[in-house]
């Protein structure tokens, strides 16, 4: 058969055992069907940050001026968060039933039609009316995100079983673009144009994405399993797993609500050279994803390390990000802008890692290989990921308030290093264990010579 044959059936495929073989062998060259799901997925990732990331520069002071204090500017951001929590585990859960592309054409629609009410929402009287509208409105935008988001990394993975970290380390390329890009075109957008323009532009170009992903995404077919949330948390490795990923996005959400506010204040910068300031953050972060993910891929065993040294870098980058108030370190823009960079890059190493981990520790302990799996590991990622998004901005935006925001992000490197140390602790162990094994299984057979002779 030629190579055109064979790509025209790998695409009318929609088995889920049928596709697993079709990309099994780790040399294999990449076909039709998965080139088309990566330009889907990079599209998707893109315009979704893209949308999420603009409202760092701006948002924020706009809602003061609406009667919004900064605890309440952080439950905005966090209410984003928890809805984001409930949808990923339930649709985590019914991604068979619903239907991976479905799942994820209804997340763009819905986060489109979102972004675009939010932008109007300047024209709603201040006070308790815009807060109110503002909550809704995030929250149910947080639900087609949700959906979009967790399809999302379970196509990836059931595409590309083999080098899921590489895949999703390059469509961290796509993320980060929507992070670096989004910050400074809105900012751009809002100081020459107001408010209403940078979420309108963005939603349409959202909504754009809906009928392009309609055309090229194949169909996924699947049978549901019996698996659980509840049995994944029955792991230490996927709880402390999960722990790391939440220190992750916390660090993320305390910086989309408290960081543009800081810089205007301590140093004076503009909404738009703030948009220029986070890509300190997200431009590190950007380019390393693809590097850690083939690392990641080609040396497994790298994995817990780069998880660990990673969340060691970003406690320091927190702690200096302020820095601590005990140092007696003046706050500098450069000192400001480089710890972002090293944040930027830890997150990398983090992140990366922690999806092909939890899989494999899912495999290992019976559950299915296939897309309800992927569903369910989708799920909780997102689950987890959304839980650090409520409590970073909120909570983080509360010790900023009552304290400062050298104080909150002192707290937040502190969980950064206690995710670390914990992963360190864990995998020592569990490296001394698998040592010791080998030399009882040596023993048993002069131990069996022993007993048969005497």
């Amino acid at each position: 058969m030629n190579d055109n044959n064979m790509d025209s059936d790998q695409v009318q495929q929609t088995d889920g055992m049928t596709l697993e073989e079709s990309t099994s062998g780790p040399n294999q060259r990449i076909t039709r069907y998965q080139i088309l799901t990566l330009i889907s997925m990079a599209s998707v990732n893109f315009s979704s940050m893209i949308c999420y990331s603009i409202l760092g520069p701006f948002f924020p002071n706009e809602a003061m001026k609406k009667g919004a204090s900064q605890t309440v500017i952080g439950l905005i951001f966090g209410c984003y968060a928890l809805c984001n929590l409930m949808g990923s585990l339930v649709l985590g859960k019914y991604i068979v039933q619903i239907g991976a592309k479905v799942m994820l054409i209804s997340g763009l629609f819905v986060s489109s039609g979102c972004t675009i009410l939010f932008g109007l929402l300047d024209r709603v009287p201040e006070g308790a009316t815009f807060i109110t509208l503002c909550f809704i409105v995030r929250s149910v935008d947080a639900v087609g995100f949700s959906a979009a988001m967790t399809s999302s990394f379970a196509i990836s993975a059931k595409v590309f079983p083999n080098n899921i970290a590489t895949v999703l380390g390059s469509l961290e390329i796509f993320t980060g673009l929507g992070m670096i890009l989004g910050p400074p075109i809105g900012g751009w957008l809002y100081q020459s144009f107001g408010y209403e323009v940078p979420f309108i532009a963005l939603g349409c170009f959202l909504f754009l994405m809906v009928p392009f992903n309609m055309y090229i995404l194949p169909s996924f077919a699947a049978d549901p399993t019996k698996d659980s949330f509840f049995r994944l948390f029955t792991h230490l490795k996927i709880v402390l797993i999960c722990f790391a990923i939440f220190t992750l996005s916390s660090g993320l959400g305390l910086l989309d609500a408290t960081l543009s506010i800081y810089a205007i204040d301590k140093f004076d910068l503009s909404p738009g050279y703030v948009g220029l300031l986070l890509l300190g953050l997200s431009l590190p972060y950007c380019l390393a994803s693809p590097l850690l993910g083939i690392v990641s891929d080609r040396f497994p065993s790298t994995r817990p390390w780069l998880m660990v040294l990673g969340g060691l870098s970003t406690a320091t980058g927190f702690w200096f990000l302020g820095p601590v108030p005990i140092l007696q370190i003046q706050s500098q823009l450069w000192l400001l802008v480089f710890m972002l960079v090293v944040i930027g890059f830890s997150l990398g190493m983090i992140a990366i890692p922690t999806f092909p981990e939890i899989l494999n520790c899912a495999y290992e302990n019976g559950f299915e290989e296939g897309l309800s799996t992927l569903g369910l590991v989708s799920g909780l990622f997102g689950a987890v990921w959304s839980i650090g998004m409520f409590c970073g901005p909120t909570l983080g935006g509360f010790t900023t308030q009552q304290l400062s925001f050298e104080w909150a992000a002192s707290v937040q490197g502190g969980l950064a290093f206690l995710a670390a140390f914990f992963l360190g602790i864990y995998f020592i162990c569990k490296g001394t264990q698998q040592t010791r094994a080998p030399q009882i299984e040596r023993k048993r057979p002069s131990d069996e010579r022993t007993r048969l002779l005497s």
